[in-house]
């Protein structure tokens, strides 16, 4: 969602942030004015206290609405700081499809709690849905069709339509007794028959129709473009059991991309803004450890010209983990910031708390991966001062990186230039430029 459609509340957060203005009205502001999923993306321009502060103003039947919209980290951390008896509201009268998205999430007891809450119809929708995997139409399927049987007359088909539908509901489908699907017809169609028609006597529409164990991603594209509102799910027996619309469809699809960007970069899917300095390190720990293992190898093959080489040899073989260290730490940031400008969540009043919370995420990053790759360095060329050489540049490294990952697309976006396509060549051009200076400038100190 692009920051145009919320502009005068960026402008509202920076001047609450920074004077540190009640949030009374702002909540009622955008609870009466504002769509829950806008809010979702609001709520995480906020650094956590007031973030919290402005949560505990929204109603509770908003507030499940934006949890509903919220990505999956930023859920976490809700209810973690809160804990699970200060978010049972949260979770009371959830559909089935509602509870089947947060349930990976959700500790026992709150997956029990939103059980119990449930109708029993919606309990056995969820039910219904478990049998499938998470690759497979079943699970993602929405219970909301209009099904009616042939043995009706058209009188009561319009009086089942004529109550309170589902978005994207433009036919009802028909079934036999079994609940096999027979055909569908169009609403419209329907209103303009005689009401002492029997439905058996109505020629039925041919169904283009999803196998609940289909894959969900070929699904999708069917759905996409089918030119219809929705498909119609069915089981091994022909029965329909749900079917998938055209938002679940574009949703679902929209995830995805946005989970292989931020993948990409080697964060976690959906990490948020202002997550805890040590659950941000970790996410990217990881990923800084498996190009650690590239940046040794490209190092190994440029020690095997090690006799050609003048003087401090190791220099030369060891730049490429300088450099590349500093590349892939700047670049986590970097996706993560360009994400959230896209979003309209940065602002001039949060962004000295996003500085110093990678600041510090650069800070633990950098004094892991500084004492491993210099204890690596020790054993493999038994050089106490080359050890401590390399390690300084890496902790000098990862910390511009993770510096230049904030404020390169906030420059870049500020000159009205794309950061998503030239803020990956100005931050590696500074990394490298920086890690080959502060390692070799330390070399030149320590070693000659």
């Amino acid at each position: 969602m692009s920051s145009e459609l919320l502009p005068e509340y960026i402008d509202k957060i920076e001047e609450l942030l920074v004077n540190e203005l009640p949030l009374n009205e702002l909540a009622r502001e955008i609870e009466s004015t504002l769509l829950a999923e806008h809010v979702a993306i609001l709520l995480e321009a906020f650094p956590i206290k007031p973030r919290l502060s402005l949560w505990a103003l929204l109603s509770s039947d908003y507030q499940q609405d934006v949890f509903l919209e919220m990505k999956n980290e930023s859920r976490q951390m809700l209810l973690t700081t809160l804990g699970d008896e200060a978010c049972f509201t949260l979770f009371d009268k959830l559909d089935a499809n509602s509870l089947l998205e947060l349930i990976e999430d959700l500790s026992d007891n709150l997956i029990e709690y939103a059980i119990t809450q449930m109708t029993v119809k919606q309990r056995a929708n969820f039910k219904k849905a478990q049998d499938y995997s998470d690759s497979e139409v079943g699970r993602w399927q929405s219970f909301d069709d209009i099904k009616i049987p042939q043995k009706l007359k058209v009188l009561a088909a319009k009086k089942i339509c004529a109550k309170e539908q589902s978005p994207l509901t433009d036919v009802i489908y028909v079934t036999d007794n079994q609940g096999k699907l027979l055909g569908e017809i169009a609403i419209n169609r329907l209103l303009t028959m005689p009401d002492d028609k029997p439905l058996v006597e109505v020629t039925l529409e041919e169904v283009q129709k999803l196998e609940a164990s289909k894959d969900i991603d070929e699904a999708v594209e069917d759905v996409i473009s089918s030119y219809k509102s929705a498909l119609a799910v069915v089981d091994e027996n022909g029965c329909l059991t749900g079917r998938l619309d055209l938002h679940a469809a574009y949703k679902y699809k929209e995830q995805q991309t946005d989970n292989q960007l931020i993948q990409s970069a080697g964060l976690s899917e959906e990490e948020d803004l202002f997550s805890s300095v040590w659950l941000s390190s970790k996410n990217r720990a990881v990923w800084l450890g498996i190009n650690l293992l590239t940046a040794f190898l490209a190092s190994w093959f440029i020690g095997l010209f090690e006799a050609t080489l003048q003087q401090v040899v190791a220099l030369a073989v060891l730049m490429p983990v300088v450099a590349s260290m500093g590349g892939i730490s700047g670049s986590q940031t970097l996706t993560l910031i360009i994400r959230g400008l896209a979003l309209g969540q940065i602002t001039d009043a949060n962004r000295h708390a996003i500085v110093m919370k990678e600041l510090k995420v650069g800070v633990i990053n950098g004094l892991l991966w500084s004492t491993v790759i210099g204890l690596i360095t020790f054993v493999w060329f038994d050089s106490t001062m080359l050890s401590i050489t390399i390690s300084l540049a890496i902790l000098g490294n990862i910390l511009v990186a993770s510096l230049s990952g904030v404020w390169v697309p906030w420059v870049l976006n500020k000159l009205n230039i794309d950061p998503a396509l030239s803020g990956a060549v100005i931050l590696t051009t500074v990394t490298d430029i920086f890690g080959f200076i502060a390692f070799l400038g330390c070399g030149t100190l320590l070693l000659l």
